[in-house]
């Protein structure tokens, strides 16, 4: 009996799992209230299975990945990725500012407060680049610093392809079991993440439970309107901006969101890209048909400096905090934002809370340094009140736009499988 119920659940699909699991927990963390907040260590076990596996799916498949393809064409898929990241960045920024403006977030509060200045500096952009390569790898495998990792394991990835090419049979053969040693370490990864994912309705039902006692209410009044201006602001990225470049290689919006949909699920609800990295490979093989080759190097870079819907949370919270204490931004204020926020993304990659930390360093660059107890900081403690909801659609849209990536390079590389998962319908 028990056997049969198991098999039912193990067999029912886990989408629709987790869906279920969002709903119900949703609903009893409205009604429980605080009480049920007792169960965050099932959710938080969930985020730590998924980060467990991180690291090593990052390092494993993108040594595979950029060994399965010819230097010349890992060149062309770098730059086109790093462009497509930045474009779509920089839109998403605009459409955040058009947003804000529309909605005028904390236009009349007229907060008030003390002066002492704090400030967080931007890294510039030869700290960025000098912090792409590791002194230590090992010790930045340790770390979990995943630029660092995705840079070494590119340079090991691309040696290994080199050294099959040698007409030395010695290093030919060395380099190709090598690889095969890698390539059974990848699928390692992608079993336990099949397993992971049968916990995940647990895990996601004391997350969205928790989320739900703790920040239901914060989300009245002005505050209101920066959730509608946001999340009204995503989907516009997601169906306009998505939908026409996917429509430029003759692609359905729809079939793509329902192929996509495990991922984004996840990464709305653990709120981490990072995290949601398994599940994003998963889904862009087995739904997405996107060439294993293409998504294990675009994937894991865009989870480190992919930020859309991150980049449109600094333009909206910028202005609802300019608003909130009564100074509108000028438009040369708001063409700094997007430069800000479209540079930040990369430097502050992988940075616990990036998003409240590239809100200050946007703050600090248009003139409204954070202080102790001054009207800034009121209104930046407003925005961290309900941070936790503005993060769960701002990842989601993160996540989405490292598959549009992919699935675009993939298709304009000829390697996007057409034949399995949603396009096959």
């Amino acid at each position: 009996m028990s056997d049969g119920v198991l098999g039912r659940y193990i067999s029912f699909p886990v989408i629709y799992k987790i869906a279920i699991a969002l709903v119900l927990g949703a609903i009893l963390g409205a009604v429980i209230g605080e009480p049920i907040t007792v169960l965050k260590p099932l959710g938080d076990l969930f985020i730590r299975l998924l980060k467990m596996i991180v690291v090593p799916i990052v390092l494993f498949t993108l040594v595979v990945g950029a060994a399965s393809i010819h230097p010349s064409k890992l060149g062309r898929i770098g730059i086109g990725i790093v462009v497509f990241y930045l474009i779509t960045s920089a839109i998403a920024v605009f459409l955040g500012l058009g947003m804000a403006n529309l909605f005028q977030p904390g236009k009349g509060l007229a907060l008030a407060g003390e002066e002492k200045v704090i400030s967080v500096t931007p890294p510039s952009a030869i700290d960025v680049v000098l912090g792409i390569v590791p002194t230590n790898p090992f010790s930045a495998i340790a770390e979990g610093k995943i630029l660092q990792i995705i840079f070494f394991a590119i340079v090991i990835g691309i040696a290994l392809s080199y050294l099959r090419e040698s007409k030395d049979e010695r290093l030919s053969r060395v380099a190709g079991i090598t690889l095969d040693v890698f390539e059974a370490l990848a699928e390692v990864m992608y079993k336990i993440v099949r397993g992971i994912l049968e916990y995940a309705p647990i895990g996601v039902f004391a997350l969205i439970s928790y989320i739900i006692a703790k920040q239901g209410p914060g989300v009245l009044g002005p505050l209101g309107v920066v959730v509608a201006a946001l999340y009204i602001g995503l989907f516009i990225h997601i169906f306009i901006v998505y939908g026409a470049i996917l429509g430029t290689i003759k692609l359905s919006i729809l079939k793509f969101l329902n192929g996509a949909k495990e991922a984004m699920l996840t990464a709305f609800v653990t709120r981490s890209s990072s995290g949601t990295l398994p599940v994003t490979m998963k889904v862009a093989e087995e739904e997405l048909g996107i060439d294993r080759g293409v998504f294990s190097f675009t994937l894991p870079l865009g989870a480190t400096i992919n930020m859309d819907g991150t980049a449109m949370y600094q333009a909206i919270c910028a202005i609802f905090i300019a608003n909130a204490v009564g100074i509108p931004l000028s438009f040369g204020q708001q063409m700094l934002i997007v430069l800000v926020a479209v540079m930040a993304s990369i430097g502050t990659a992988g940075v616990p809370g990036a998003g409240a930390i590239m809100l200050v360093m946007v703050l600090e660059a248009i003139g409204l340094p954070l202080t102790p107890g001054s009207a800034v900081a009121i209104a930046y403690a407003m925005i961290l009140g309900i941070d936790a909801i503005l993060d769960m659609g701002r990842t989601m849209v993160n996540v989405t736009g490292d598959l549009t990536g992919s699935t675009l390079i993939s298709k304009l590389e000829g390697t996007l499988n057409t034949e399995v998962g949603v396009w096959k319908a």
